[in-house]
């Protein structure tokens, strides 16, 4: 049984909420995880999706940030145990909502985060990344051994590897990219989860982001930011993991394209 689980940073979603309806009926996931809803979530128009087959969990905020987990009622009847943000991290700022999904043979949880950008090394904001990083892995701790059948997946703010950069010497001084930044996503592995895209060959220079400046996406000058996670007892299930290219080059398009992880279940 085929599941589809998508991630994507949609950078507005009162502009991108064309693409987004566009995307459920060409793509279909059963789970889209959204970020950078820029609403408050009372301003989120659920019957929309519910239009388009899909319910909705929304953490919303005013101008900034918000997260989003839509899901296809035909294959998951509603999201359970719903968390908002990191337990015992106080934080004014909506990033991350986690949710179950049941499914016939198992359940799914599913943790959909935007995590902050830290904006340069020198910024107040940078700490700000590392403390949530780490709160993030601490209490992923205790998910896994709540629900051993986990997704990580959002937009990271992290590119893992040189590889995941068109130019890596370009970035090499980013927030994106320092060393401090880079030992965070492998805390995030060590805890047992594998980056779902790499498990696959996958050709070279596949990026989820590209700027809005100097043609990036027409000269492919991408990074890799946003990922799908999974823990050790679902790679088995990882049938293919690929990025929604497509829909960086539509019209008025976030910065940021889909990517999608497919999931081939038991029934």
């Amino acid at each position: 049984m085929l599941f589809k689980i998508t991630t994507w940073n949609v950078n507005s979603l009162k502009v991108r909420q064309p693409h987004v309806l566009e995307f459920l009926e060409d793509v279909s996931p059963d789970v889209l995880c959204l970020q950078e809803l820029k609403m408050q979530t009372a301003d989120v128009n659920k019957e929309v999706f519910s239009g388009a087959g899909y319910g909705s969990e929304v953490f919303g905020q005013k101008t900034y940030n918000g997260v989003a987990t839509l899901y296809k009622t035909a294959t998951v009847p509603a999201l359970e145990d719903i968390v908002l943000n990191i337990p015992g991290c106080e934080d004014p700022q909506s990033r991350l909502l986690a949710a179950t999904v049941q499914q016939p043979s198992m359940k799914i949880r599913v943790v959909n985060g935007y995590f902050p950008n830290g904006e340069s090394s020198e910024s107040e904001k940078f700490p700000y990344k590392l403390k949530w990083l780490d709160a993030l892995t601490e209490w992923l701790k205790e998910e896994l051994v709540r629900y051993p059948n986990l997704v990580l997946l959002g937009d990271f703010n992290i590119a893992p590897e040189d590889r995941d950069a068109k130019h890596p010497e370009d970035w090499a001084d980013s927030v994106l990219c320092l060393p401090e930044v880079r030992q965070r996503f492998q805390n995030l592995i060590a805890l047992g989860l594998t980056d779902s895209f790499r498990q696959h060959e996958q050709p070279e220079k596949i990026f989820s982001w590209w700027d809005y400046r100097m043609k990036a996406f027409q000269r492919n000058l991408g990074l890799r930011i946003d990922h799908i996670l999974i823990s050790e007892p679902l790679k088995k299930y990882n049938q293919s993991v690929i990025v929604n290219k497509d829909y960086r080059g539509k019209e008025r398009p976030s910065d940021h394209a889909p990517v999608t992880l497919t999931l081939d279940l038991p029934k």
